[in-house]
């Protein structure tokens, strides 16, 4: 391929190739493919290395160089006419929920690869490089917290918390890397970064109910995820009188109740209960242990802490009332996010050269790109989802919508990759 340099407003309006796009999605959803039509990656498992050899070979096919950092995030590399300059990177994850969907994550991966693959096309040569990252266990499926890749680089964790974090059968991050073969030697994070992107489906119902093609995504969501224990005394169901029981299930339902009246009656708030363990687990005995998750979200920092003094009051009260032990463990503490005022700028002003209708919105999840805000500039890129519907098998999103997001990230990179 010979590379030049034309910087012509014919060059600036290159558009991707949406049908190829589209193929690549359908071929990584083969790998972890379930009965609805939806994919199972967890994150390090056999299938998340799959997934992972097949993006490699694919970067490579595209003339990227590949190196992997000691979390396992991938960097595909495409270099640009000045390669001493910080890159401009985009990427997301390739890791799923347990009955998750075919775009979450792996939309923002491919789009990028399209990207690259439109450049080469043309034969468009970029200042700077570009960069294409996966990071790894961003769903916190397998492993808690999530974004784990991502917040090492971005210096959020230590390097041995990230490693060390285990699932429920104790096997750990650093080991199953080794397993799978993306134990790498580069250092994670501690580089610069020029900007970074990440195009994704909203997962949520606001740019499909407006009928907008793109979500330019001004921030995210503060984050906070507690793991909770309930402690009472496992005893006989028949023999046990009500009045002396002490019933961890019992309590631990009333906190459930709680978390969710909570949510309902903050502003802009939202609480799950999405985790829940009971021991002994047994029909004719009193539960005696309970382990349940707690998930809470907010946009304001302030109203997040309320939420978070109110939990553990709440809770603590309902144990002291039933005699119940508590132990409640912070998992994850992610501040709300603002993104890079000059990359939100861009992605609004591709997205009207393009002439996509589009709309500011706050994300409501985490991503990768909330931890890479810390140390570089960024923005993302969302577009509709059927529904609203994620983390699920069902998960939909039409082929053009997904391309008129990949164009806007194409001239987003493109005009960021520019001195």
């Amino acid at each position: 391929m010979t590379v030049v340099k034309q910087k012509d407003q014919h060059m600036r309006n290159l558009s991707v190739d949406g049908a190829r796009l589209w193929d690549c999605l359908m071929e990584m959803a083969k790998i972890g493919a379930t009965p609805k039509g939806g994919s199972r990656r967890l994150a390090l498992s056999n299938l998340d290395r799959e997934g992972r050899d097949l993006f490699v070979r694919w970067c490579r096919e595209a003339g990227c160089a590949i190196r992997v950092d000691r979390m396992g995030n991938i960097f595909a590399r495409r270099p640009g006419r000045d390669d001493g300059l910080p890159p401009v990177m985009m990427g997301s994850h390739l890791d799923t929920q347990p009955s998750g969907g075919r775009f979450d994550g792996v939309y923002g991966v491919l789009a990028g690869l399209e990207v690259v693959r439109t450049l080469n096309d043309h034969g468009y040569e970029t200042d700077a490089p570009v960069e294409l990252s996966v990071w790894t266990n961003e769903e916190g499926a397998r492993f808690a917290p999530s974004m784990i890749g991502s917040g090492v680089f971005a210096g959020a964790y230590p390097l041995e918390k990230g490693l060390a974090c285990s699932d429920t059968d104790g096997r750990t991050v650093g080991g199953e890397l080794q397993r799978i073969g993306y134990a790498g030697d580069e250092e994670c994070g501690g580089r610069p970064i020029r900007a970074f992107f990440e195009a994704h489906i909203e997962q949520g119902p606001i740019l499909e109910a407006e009928d907008k093609t793109i979500g330019v995504v001004t921030g995210a969501q503060g984050l906070r995820w507690y793991d909770v224990t309930v402690g009472g005394t496992d005893s006989h169901a028949g023999t046990t009188p009500m009045d002396r029981r002490r019933d961890a299930m019992a309590g631990a339902a009333g906190m459930v109740v709680a978390v969710e009246r909570i949510g309902r009656e903050t502003p802009a708030a939202v609480t799950t209960v999405g985790m829940m363990r009971v021991a002994p687990n047994s029909r004719n005995v009193i539960p005696g242990e309970v382990f349940f998750t707690i998930d809470a979200r907010h946009p304001d920092a302030a109203a997040l802490e309320t939420m978070d003094t109110t939990i553990r009051d709440v809770c603590a009260d309902i144990a002291g009332q039933a005699g119940l032990a508590l132990k409640i463990s912070d998992v994850t503490d992610t501040a709300p996010v603002v993104f890079d005022a000059e990359c939100v700028a861009a992605v609004r002003r591709a997205a009207e050269q393009a002439g996509y209708a589009h709309r500011d919105i706050v994300s409501g999840a985490g991503h990768d790109a909330c931890f890479i805000n810390r140390v570089a500039p960024t923005a993302m890129i969302f577009v509709p989802c059927k529904d609203g519907v994620s983390h699920n098998e069902t998960e939909s999103a039409t082929p053009e919508d997904l391309t008129a997001g990949c164009n806007v990230l194409l001239r987003v990179v493109m005009d960021a990759a520019e001195v």
